[in-house]
C-alpha cells in the first residue's frame, strides 16, 4: 500500500470516529428502546436520485467501527453511475449498530457523492479542450480528505490539499510584500529551489510582473473574457495558467474555450449539493 493511501485511510478513520462519537455520546436510545442486543439483521441501500457514487469504502467503513462482523455488499462501484431506484446494496449485522451508524454513514456518502455528481458533470463540459478542471482548498473544515477524494473519483484533478503543499501567493500576499514582484522574489529565497511558484494575478499589469519575475504559474482571477484572452497570450511558452474565480458549471464551457492549461472551481466542493441516498426496509434475518 502507498504512502498517500495509508495517510488517506488514517484521515479517513479519525473522520469517521469523530462523526460516530458526535452522534452517539454514549448510546443510542432509540435503537436500544427498541431492539434486543444481538439480533442481526439487514437493510438495503437505494439511490433516490441519479448520480456518481463516491464514499461506498467510507460507508462501509463506519458500520464497521459499531459492529466488527458487518458486511456490506456492494452491487455498484465507485465512480459508478447510479439511477434513481437502484440497489446500491445490502448491509447485514447487528440491527443496533445498523441503525446507530445509518445517519453517518449516509451523511458521508450523499456528500461525497453528490461532489462526483457535480465534478462529473463539469468535467464533461470540459471535453475537447486541453484544459484540466482542478478544485481548491475551499472546503468542509476536517473533511478535506473526503471532499477532494470525491473530486478525483467524479474525474478531475486536486489542486495543492494544504498550506504546506505549495506556494501559491495571493493577493494579500502580495500586498504583504509590497508587490508581485517582491512576493515572487521572496518565496524564491524561501521555498526550496524543487517547489513551482503560483501567483494570483488580477490585472494584466499583475501578469506582466509576475512573469518578469519569473513565475511558473500565474492565477489568471476574475478576469472577463476578453481580458483572458490577452492575459493567456501573454503567458503562452513563459508559464503554466490557470482560470480561477466564480467557475461553476453555467459558465465553465467559456472558460475552457479560451485554452487555459487549468480552470480550478471552488464550487466542486462548496457549491456541490448531495445525492440522495436511503437505507431502507430494515428486517431482522430468519
Amino acid at each position: 500500500m502507498k504512502t498517500n493511501e495509508v495517510t488517506q485511510i488514517l484521515h479517513f478513520d479519525e473522520a469517521i470516529l469523530g462523526a460516530l462519537r458526535e452522534d452517539i455520546p454514549w448510546e443510542d436510545v432509540s435503537a436500544n428502546a427498541v431492539v434486543p442486543e444481538g439480533v442481526k439483521g439487514t437493510a438495503e441501500l437505494i439511490a433516490k436520485a441519479d448520480g456518481v457514487l463516491a464514499g461506498l469504502n467510507v460507508f462501509e467503513r463506519t458500520f464497521a467501527f459499531l459492529d466488527s462482523a458487518s458486511e456490506v455488499v456492494f452491487y455498484k462501484k465507485e465512480g459508478e453511475e447510479v439511477k434513481k431506484g437502484e440497489l446500491i446494496a445490502t448491509v447485514t449485522g447487528d440491527m443496533r449498530a445498523i441503525l446507530s451508524g445509518e445517519r453517518t454513514a449516509l451523511n458521508f456518502l450523499q456528500r461525497m457523492s453528490g461532489i462526483a455528481t457535480y465534478t462529473r458533470r463539469a468535467v464533461k463540459l470540459l471535453e475537447g479542450s486541453k484544459t484540466k478542471l482542478v478544485d481548491t482548498r475551499k472546503t468542509t473544515p476536517l473533511l478535506r480528505a473526503f471532499e477532494k477524494y470525491a473530486v478525483k473519483v467524479g474525474g478531475a484533478g486536486n489542486h495543492r490539499f494544504n498550506l504546506s503543499d505549495g506556494v501559491l501567493l495571493k493577493d494579500n500576499h502580495i500586498g504583504a510584500a509590497g508587490g508581485v514582484k517582491q512576493a515572487i522574489a521572496a518565496a524564491k529565497a524561501y521555498a526550496p529551489f524543487v517547489r513551482k511558484i503560483e501567483i494570483e494575478v488580477e490585472t494584466l499589469e499583475e501578469l506582466k510582473d509576475a512573469l518578469d519575475a519569473g513565475a511558473d504559474i500565474v492565477m489568471l482571477d476574475n478576469m472577463p473574457p476578453e481580458t483572458l484572452k490577452k492575459a493567456l497570450a501573454l503567458a503562452k511558452g513563459r508559464a503554466e495558467t490557470e482560470i480561477s474565480g466564480n467557475v461553476t458549471e453555467e459558465n465553465i464551457k467559456v472558460y475552457a474555450s479560451l485554452g487555459a492549461d487549468y480552470i480550478s472551481s471552488g464550487a466542486l466542493t462548496h457549491s456541490a449539493p448531495i445525492l440522495d441516498v436511503s437505507l431502507k426496509h430494515l428486517k431482522p434475518l430468519d
